[in-house]
């Protein structure tokens, strides 16, 4: 017992000196989802702030997932689209597994007709017409079904004149065979021709800029295309994406609202040659008329912009899509040039495509930078009445000291008429 006391005491003497010279670590309980939510604010503010959440990625592909879709028979209601939308694995899995199918049924019932017939037991018979001749089992069968839907013929297995069942048969997978070939061949074609690999060539800049233009405040994007076929009919579009509550109360999340690049002027209409830069005026119908530049980080934005037209080698529509949020919105800033003129021709310097240099620009929004100039312009009309005023006011002026003069003058006649009488 003294043995046991005496390690007992040892080991605690040992554990307290590790302790002391251990760093003690102290790991934090996993709380709660409201107890996180009421932890001071001040603990870690680069980690508390939230991140915004894309609506649209960089790649143009939607950031949206639908949830909880009961009416799952639409979609095979509209069967070709959803096989063109599969992944390409489905899509060839399906491809695959649609002419197999196809083939075992009929090689099946094929093999049921010459069995029922009695042809499996008068093989090699040569006083016995069968339904087909040379077809001894399954396997025959289902090659005969194959050389049937697919119009190769052997010419080793041949459907005989006795056999009206299978003339009929033979018919009915003539016909299927061919809807079979139009529908897996057709959802094949569409999805090879999608324009989407197109729209890849189709770039966005990575950043938009906010800076002056033609002393008017401006956002801007660039958009290029990358292939020497060209997009017709090209337009662009833009829609700010953000949450907003109405009057009434009514919370509206995801608002869709449009920014204008051009529609009333036909500035949204596009030569893509070669890049251009998209410009968004900033005024009173923009919904960037308030927000400066210590605003705008703290903004929970995003602007989608969409670019479409048609394909000039297939004639199909292309669209492509991109978005900024407001960390990829730079104040203050305009895009690198990459157009030069060179012997005969011009040159487009992608390498510089998404770069940008800093210039003077105010850090006001363009309603302060509208109220600014609107008081720079008052003193001049002031100017103008206040000389009138002036002016009015020495009239009045003068004209006292006038009568004035008049009433001591007056007042001193008065008076040496008065003495010469005494």
């Amino acid at each position: 017992v003294c043995l046991f006391f005496m390690a007992a005491n040892v080991l605690e003497e040992d554990s307290m000196e590790q302790d002391i010279e251990s760093p003690v670590t102290i790991h934090q309980p996993k709380l709660p989802k409201q107890a996180r939510e009421d932890l001071p604010k001040n603990i870690n503010k680069e980690c508390a702030k939230r991140k915004i959440q894309r609506y649209v990625r960089k790649d143009g592909k939607c950031n949206v997932h639908h949830g909880n879709v009961r009416e799952t028979y639409r979609y095979l209601t509209d069967i070709f689209t959803t096989l063109v939308d599969l992944k390409w694995r489905f899509n060839l899995l399906i491809f695959v597994m649609v002419y197999t199918v196809t083939w075992l049924f009929f090689g099946m019932i094929w093999w049921l007709i010459a069995y029922m017939r009695g042809d499996m037991d008068h093989i090699g018979d040569s006083t016995w017409t069968p339904c087909v001749s040379n077809l001894n089992g399954f396997v025959s069968a289902f090659l005969f079904s194959i050389e049937t839907e697919t119009t190769i013929g052997y010419g080793y297995r041949v459907i005989t004149d006795k056999c009206p069942e299978g003339i009929i048969l033979l018919l009915v997978q003539s016909v299927l065979g061919s809807i079979v070939n139009a529908f897996m061949v057709g959802c094949m074609f569409v999805k090879i021709s999608q324009p989407k690999k197109r729209a890849e060539t189709l770039v966005f800049s990575t950043n938009a800029v906010i800076s002056m233009r033609d002393g008017k405040l401006c956002l801007m994007f660039r958009v290029g295309d990358l292939r020497n076929s060209h997009i017709v009919e090209a337009s662009i579009r833009a829609k700010l994406i953000k949450s907003k509550q109405t009057k009434e109360g009514e919370f509206i999340p995801l608002n869709q609202t449009d920014i204008n690049v051009g529609y009333y002027t036909g500035d949204d209409r596009l030569f893509l040659v070669s890049p251009l830069i998209i410009s968004h005026e900033i005024n009173q119908q923009s919904p960037f008329w308030e927000i400066s530049k210590a605003q705008l980080p703290k903004e929970e934005l995003e602007i989608v912009v969409i670019l479409e037209g048609m394909v000039e080698a297939t004639g199909m529509t292309c669209q492509a899509r991109s978005s900024y949020i407001t960390s990829e919105i730079l104040w203050g800033y305009r895009f690198t040039p990459v157009l030069t003129l060179e012997d005969g021709f011009y040159e487009v310097d992608y390498n510089s495509f998404h770069e940008t240099y800093e210039t003077n620009t105010p850090v006001y929004s363009a309603k302060e930078l509208a109220e600014m100039a609107s008081r720079a312009e008052l003193p001049l009309t002031w100017s103008v009445s206040s000389k009138l005023d002036q002016h009015a006011e020495l009239e009045t002026e003068e004209e006292e000291k006038n009568q004035e003069d008049r009433n001591e003058r007056n007042g001193d006649v008065a008076n040496l008429e008065n003495e010469s009488k005494v």
